[in-house]
């Protein structure tokens, strides 16, 4: 049986003995229903994963012991920095799910003037908890113990304002070249993607203003889902670790 592995919050270490949160014990006791003595896999976001055997299995409580702590070498190399306007329904769930099994280490959602979802104080709350759920389940699920950050939601131009060192590209259908014709200096980028109808012109030129790169993405008009796993897989085979 493949050791299942979650996410657990606060300081591990060999030797500890641990309660686990609710979410991991319910996943454990209730659904698995692992007993003492069954090892399960821990990750806390450090870049380790922790070892544990259970030493206390009901469907509500799960008490672990730390046995072995090792170095999780699954990170990429490229520093990358996904600024997602938010699209609608479940498509900005699935582009957060495969961006982080794509080795993405940041994701900001952006409200842009075609964004046409409008997310405001609890309601925007309660997304930006359920974004980060799904960053973590994405991690458990790719091997990953190093927990991408979700960022608060904000607008396009405060995005594109930030100070940063990293290369900033954004999709343009009018771009002269692709990423084959990039380079990259210090291993960060920060890639805008925009929203289903596309950026407007005014934002397009925002985004000259902060010296953002406009590249090509082929010839064929994609959806904003899949423009971002596309590009951020090609960022990858070419400055990563794909």
């Amino acid at each position: 049986m493949r050791i299942p592995r979650v996410y657990q919050a606060g300081s591990l270490a060999v030797g500890q003995s641990t309660l686990l949160d609710d979410d991991p014990a319910a996943h454990i006791g209730r659904v698995l229903r692992m007993q003492t003595g069954d090892k399960v896999s821990l990750f806390n976001g450090d870049g380790y994963d922790y070892l544990a055997e259970i030493i206390e299995a009901s469907k509500k409580n799960v008490s672990v012991r730390v046995i072995e702590a090792t170095e999780n070498p699954t990170e990429s190399p490229l520093q990358l920095h996904l600024g997602q306007v938010i699209s609608r329904g479940d498509r900005m769930d699935f582009t957060l799910q495969k961006s982080v099994e794509l080795g993405v280490t940041t994701i900001t959602p952006l409200f842009s003037e075609r964004c046409g979802v409008k997310l405001t104080g609890d309601r925007l709350a309660k997304k930006q908890q359920q974004w980060q759920k799904i960053v973590l389940s994405a991690c458990e699920q790719s091997g990953r113990s190093v927990v991408p950050e979700v960022r608060p939601a904000i607008s396009l131009e405060a995005w594109c304002a930030e100070q940063s060192d990293a290369l900033k590209l954004n999709l343009h259908p009018r771009a002269n070249h692709g990423i084959n014709g990039l380079s990259l200096d210090n291993n960060q980028v920060r890639l805008l993607i925009g929203p289903e109808g596309g950026l407007s012109k005014e934002e397009i030129d925002m985004t000259e203003q902060y010296q953002f790169t406009d590249i090509l993405l082929g010839p064929r008009v994609l959806r904003t889902e899949t423009a971002a796993l596309t590009v951020i897989s090609a960022l990858q085979l070419k400055f990563g670790d794909l």
